[in-house]
């Protein structure tokens, strides 16, 4: 089996300067199966309350871009309070330092004896690693708070969740803006689709293999969709 890059001295030396990759694959991955799941919910509540292809659409296309600009506001304010947190934290460890190194020096002792290391070699660690500074606190920050300084941009990360959103979630509305005779069946089919590629997907990512991450985000969004359409079935015949 094929390694994932190569192992010599220039490539190593070139990818570490190129420095870690930031990954907005969770980002596009929640927005495209949250798209796909509460567009195709209104569509199936629509058509189990006998809605017509019309409301079907001005509900549709009005959730598309209300929850998808919700959805990536909300995911951009996260992503920034992680910065802002990050942030925090690395203050917090600079004043401890500065204030009681000695402190922090046990601190990194445990952390390392907590790993296996013991007796001199323990000693040489402590002393490498709080004789630079940076180093020291990123080392507190990664093993005491489980923070990096790897954190994704948060427009990048919002523009990726409201695209996938958007994308994903149109699907179900294609066959009603087609104007398809079979418009509810269409778009279980596309819908369906468009939930076992995500899945597949992701298993690219993942351990997972790709046809059990797919049926597996299949069967949610299905649920999910059966779930609203049940509940637009029984209000629309409990209300009239």
């Amino acid at each position: 089996m094929p390694l994932e890059h190569d192992h010599s001295a220039a490539a190593i030396a070139a990818r570490l300067a190129r420095g870690p990759r930031i990954s907005y694959l969770r980002d596009w991955i929640y927005g495209g199966i949250d798209g796909a799941i509460t567009t195709f919910a209104i569509v199936a509540g629509s058509v189990g309350a006998s809605l017509s292809a019309r409301i079907v659409l001005i509900l549709g296309v009005a959730n598309l871009i209300a929850d998808g600009f919700s959805m990536a506001a909300a995911n951009y304010s996260g992503t920034k309070a992680e910065h802002d947190d990050y942030r925090r934290l690395k203050a917090m460890e600079e004043r401890h330092i500065d204030k009681v190194p000695d402190g922090e020096r046990e601190e990194i002792r445990q952390i390392f004896r907590g790993k296996g290391y013991d007796g001199a070699e323990l000693e040489q660690m402590t002393e490498l690693i709080t004789s630079r500074r940076a180093v020291w606190v990123e080392t507190m920050l990664a093993e005491e708070h489980g923070v990096s300084g790897g954190l994704r941009d948060p427009l990048r990360a919002a523009l990726a969740t409201f695209s996938a959103f958007v994308l994903c979630g149109a699907v179900p509305l294609v066959p009603f803006l087609a104007g398809l005779e079979a418009s509810a069946t269409a778009a279980v089919v596309a819908t369906g689709a468009v939930f076992f590629a995500i899945g597949s997907a992701k298993s690219i990512w993942s351990t997972q293999g790709w046809l059990r991450s797919g049926t597996e985000t299949l069967a949610i969004g299905l649920g999910a969709a059966a779930l609203a359409w049940a509940i637009g079935f029984f209000l629309e015949r409990l209300l009239t």
